[in-house]
């Protein structure tokens, strides 16, 4: 008869390696992180090499930190990314699509090029990722820690299921975030891969400093969360490391949503 594991093992992620995209700040870097303190050694995908926070953090732990840089709103530089990550010999268990960016006009004047740029960085370039190291993840065995092949974990938003106001490229990328996962999840699952997605609900970041900004907005939202506080990103740490790990066996196609109660208000 099988043994069960443990709740800790459950939750293990030791000796895998985790690749993660936005991994510099905000929720990326908590999700590295946490990651990491899962057991997991790290590839962070960033800009250029200016930031070295998460990576120190990183090795902090006793963890492995590699940094690898690419442009994500680049179509070539992102084609190019996992090619060269595995030539150097790494086995990616993991794959963390965090990187995302925000552009914020009313509709009616929204310009073509911030509106492929957010399809391009949110929407495109996960799915060049995930597409690119699906061979790979499927090659591999079954992983005696996890028991599957790997995990790919998207990040979907509020906007996934709802519309917004004056941001419409955003909400179309998430929009297509959900749908992408839902259809990776269909094909793979079977096959040892789980695919699922996190949608953030109001998380103090950088990239909500416009809606910080604005008082009247603030309060309406303030309002609905039933937590009563906006979220920050060490809430994203648990829920990335549950759907990496054996804990979420038979989830797959699932957009957890992480928003202090918002979506049930």
């Amino acid at each position: 008869m099988a043994t069960t594991p443990s709740t800790p093992s459950m939750f293990s992620l030791e000796g895998h390696t985790a690749l993660v995209t936005g991994g510099t700040r905000g929720i990326g870097k908590a999700v590295a992180l946490g990651l990491a303190e899962a057991g997991a050694d790290i590839i962070l995908i960033q800009r250029d090499t200016t930031s070295t926070d998460t990576r120190d953090a990183v090795r902090a732990l006793g963890r492995a930190a590699t940094v690898y840089t690419a442009d994500l709103s680049s179509p070539a530089d992102v084609a190019g990314l996992v090619p060269r990550i595995l030539a150097d010999g790494h086995e990616i268990r993991i794959l963390v699509n965090c990187a995302g960016i925000q552009r914020r006009h009313p509709s009616e004047v929204f310009p073509d090029g911030d509106f492929n740029e957010v399809l391009q960085v949110n929407l495109s370039t996960p799915f060049t990722l995930t597409r690119s190291l699906s061979a790979h993840l499927l090659s591999l065995s079954i992983s005696p820690v996890t028991g599957r092949r790997g995990s790919i974990i998207n990040f979907a938003s509020l906007l996934t299921f709802q519309g917004g106001l004056t941001v419409p490229a955003y909400a179309a990328s998430k929009g297509g975030i959900g749908q992408l996962t839902k259809a990776f999840a269909n094909e793979w699952t079977a096959r040892g891969v789980n695919v699922n997605a996190i949608a953030p609900g109001y998380i103090a970041t950088d990239m909500n400093e416009a809606l910080l900004a604005d008082g009247e907005r603030l309060s309406s939202i303030n309002a609905r969360i039933p937590a009563g506080r906006w979220g920050n990103p060490d809430d994203f740490k648990g829920t990335a490391v549950y759907l990496a790990s054996r804990a979420s066996a038979y989830v797959s196609g699932h957009i957890l949503v992480v928003d202090g109660g918002w979506m049930g208000r």
